[in-house]
C-alpha cells in the first residue's frame, strides 16, 4: 500500500470514530444519558378536542330553540258593558294602542247617574237616622227604666243602619269613578301589533258566552321559542341581537329576543329540552325567551334551531372541518406538520396542508393530513419520532412545552438549531457515507476523497506529491 494510501486510510478511520462519537454525544443529549428515545414519552391529545371549528357546538352563548307560531292575544270585553261598535274585523292589521271596539256611552252614562241617585238616596237616609237617632235621644231622658230599654234597641238599630250606608256608598263612588273613566275611554285597544282573528259578533258572543271577543296574533307567521336557565340568564335580555342557525344546514337568520318569561318552564318526557332526570333537586329551572327573526325564508313550523347571542361573530370566517390553533403546526422548510401519534403509538412527524388562517383567534385550517380521531402533541423541542405518545399526563416524561419556545418559527425550522443531531456531514455541508466508504477498495477510497475534497492526482508533480508523502510518514511516526 502506498504511503497516500494509508494516509487516506487513516484519515477515514478518524472520521468514523469523529463521526460516531459527535453522533453518540448528541443521541445522548436528546435521550437523556443514552437512553432509548422509545422509552420518552409524549402527551398527546385526541383532535377532535382541539378542533377550534364550531360545527354547531354547545357552549354558555348557544342555546336551543323551536320555531313556533306567533303569539296570540286574547282581547277581552267588560261583559257588564253594552258593546256598541266592532271596529276591525278578521284580516286587519293593527298596532299597539289601535281602537277595536267602542261601549255604548248612553248605557255607561245611564249607569252613572243611577249610581250617583243611590249614593244621594244612601246620604238622606243616614240624615234622616240621624234626626231621629236625635229625637228618641231626647224622649229617652224622660222615659221610665223600661221604655229606656226601648229606645235604646231603636237608637242602636238606626247606627247600625247608617254604618251600613256609609259603606255602600264609598263602594258607590268606587263604582261611579270606575263609569267616569269608562265614559272617557268607552273603546278596548290593541295590546300589540299584529293581525286580527277570530272576530265575534255580539250575537255571537252571547250565543257561546265567555269574554274573549277576537284575538290578535303577532305579525309574522313564525316565532322562535328558546329556553335558558339561571348559570346563563345573564345572556338573555330583551331587545339583545341573535344569530339563528340551523341545524340542517349552514342558514342562518339574524333576530332580536322581543320578550323575556321568567316563569319556570315544565319538562315533559318529550320536551327537547328534557335532560331526562327525574330528580328536581339536580336540574336548574329553565325559562323561555321570544326570537323574532328578520325574515322567515327557509323556517318551518317545529324546526329545531341553534340561537347564539350576537358578538359579531358573523363577520368572522366560517369554519367547518378541522381547525388548530397555529402553535401546534411547525415548519420543515416550507412544509407543515405536527407531532403526531402513528398506528404503533408512536410519535412521528405528520405533514398536513394547511388552509384558510384566522389571524384575530390565531387558529387555521388543516385541509389534510389529519382526522378527527387523530392524537397530537403540542410541540416541545425535546420531542423527536419514535417517541411513545401517552394521554396519562402522569406518564409524560418530555416537559410541557412552555408558549413561545415551541419549533413552530421559521427562524428555528430553516435557519438551524443548535441542537440539531449530527448527520455526518463534514463542515462544506457534504454528507459522508459510512457505509458505502466500507464496501470501497483502497483505489475507490483514493478517488472518492481526491472528487470530494478537490485534489486530482497530477503524474507530472509526482515527485511533489512523494516529497508530501514522505513528510507525512515521518510527521506520523512521530
Amino acid at each position: 500500500m502506498t504511503t497516500k494510501k494509508r494516509i487516506c486510510t487513516v484519515i477515514i478511520v478518524l472520521v468514523i470514530v469523529c463521526t460516531v462519537c459527535v453522533g453518540g454525544f448528541f443521541v445522548w443529549k436528546k435521550t437523556g444519558k443514552g437512553g432509548s428515545k422509545s422509552s420518552q414519552k409524549v402527551y398527546v391529545q385526541k383532535v377532535s378536542s382541539l378542533n377550534t371549528a364550531s360545527d354547531f357546538k354547545l357552549s354558555n352563548r348557544s342555546f336551543l330553540g323551536v320555531v313556533e307560531a306567533q303569539e296570540s292575544v286574547d282581547v277581552k270585553y267588560d261583559s257588564s258593558k253594552t258593546v256598541a261598535e266592532i271596529l276591525v274585523k278578521n284580516g286587519d292589521s293593527v298596532k299597539k294602542g289601535d281602537k277595536l271596539l267602542t261601549y255604548d256611552v248612553e248605557a255607561i252614562n245611564l249607569q252613572l247617574e243611577q249610581a250617583k241617585l243611590e249614593v244621594e238616596r244612601l246620604q238622606n237616609e243616614i240624615a234622616s237616622n240621624k234626626s231621629q237617632i236625635a229625637e228618641l235621644e231626647k224622649e229617652k231622658k224622660n222615659a221610665d227604666q223600661d221604655a229606656a230599654v226601648s229606645y235604646t234597641t231603636q237608637i242602636l238599630s238606626l247606627q247600625s243602619d247608617n254604618a251600613k250606608n256609609e259603606y255602600d256608598i264609598k263602594a258607590k263612588n268606587v263604582e261611579i269613578k270606575k263609569l267616569e273613566a269608562s265614559t272617557k275611554n268607552a273603546y278596548v285597544t290593541a295590546s300589540i301589533d299584529g293581525t286580527v282573528k277570530n272576530v265575534k259578533t255580539v250575537d255571537k258572543l252571547q250565543q257561546d258566552g265567555g269574554d274573549v271577543i277576537m284575538q290578535i296574533t303577532e305579525e309574522g307567521d313564525y316565532r322562535i321559542k328558546g329556553r335558558f336557565n339561571e348559570q346563563n340568564s345573564k345572556d338573555i335580555m330583551q331587545g339583545a341581537s341573535v344569530i339563528v342557525k340551523s341545524r340542517l344546514d349552514d342558514s342562518t337568520w339574524k333576530g332580536e329576543i322581543t320578550s323575556v318569561d321568567t316563569s319556570p318552564q315544565k319538562n315533559s318526557g318529550d320536551d327537547i329540552y328534557s335532560f331526562g332526570s327525574s330528580d328536581e333537586m339536580s336540574q336548574s329551572s329553565n325559562y323561555a325567551f321570544y326570537v323574532k327573526p328578520e325574515n322567515f325564508d327557509g323556517l318551518m313550523l317545529g324546526q329545531h334551531v341553534l340561537i347564539e347571542i350576537d358578538n359579531g361573530q358573523d363577520t368572522s370566517i366560517n369554519k367547518t372541518g378541522i381547525w388548530l390553533y397555529s402553535d401546534f403546526i411547525c415548519k420543515d422548510g416550507k412544509k407543515n406538520y405536527v407531532w403526531a401519534k402513528n398506528e404503533d403509538g408512536k410519535i412521528e412527524k405528520r405533514y398536513v396542508e394547511i388552509g384558510q388562517k384566522d389571524e384575530e383567534n390565531g387558529d387555521c385550517e388543516i385541509k389534510s393530513g389529519l382526522e378527527k380521531g387523530d392524537y397530537i402533541a403540542y410541540p416541545d423541542k425535546s420531542i423527536e419520532e419514535g417517541m411513545t405518545a401517552t394521554t396519562n399526563e402522569a406518564d409524560v416524561s418530555v416537559p410541557p412545552n412552555d408558549l413561545g419556545t415551541n419549533d413552530n418559527s421559521d427562524a428555528d425550522t430553516e435557519g438551524g438549531d443548535e441542537d440539531i443531531a449530527f448527520d455526518g456531514s463534514n463542515e462544506d455541508g457534504m454528507a459522508i457515507d459510512e457505509d458505502m466508504l466500507a464496501s470501497m477498495t483502497d483505489e475507490e477510497i483514493e478517488e472518492y476523497f481526491n472528487k470530494l475534497y478537490g485534489e486530482e492526482e497530477n503524474a507530472e508533480n509526482a515527485d511533489g506529491e512523494n516529497a508530501d508523502a514522505a513528510d507525512a510518514d515521518a510527521a506520523f511516526a512521530e
